[in-house]
């Protein structure tokens, strides 16, 4: 199945956002991809990724 993606906006101080641009520009990537990228990480790193696999589950019988 597909993946629909939503836009919305978001508001971060200018600061942030350069320093998210240079870090798109060194991995080749455009600043919306980065900060998909980003919070993609973030939240498989916390165990919330909608896309990781749950660990170690066995199918109920």
């Amino acid at each position: 199945m597909a993946s629909e993606k939503k836009s919305f906006i978001i508001r971060v101080d200018a600061e942030t956002l350069a320093a998210i641009e240079k870090w798109a520009t060194d991995e080749f990537r455009s600043t919306n991809g980065q900060i998909e990228w980003i919070l993609s990480e973030a939240l498989k790193k916390a165990k919330r990724s909608p896309r990781q696999r749950p660990e170690n589950k066995t199918p109920a019988h």
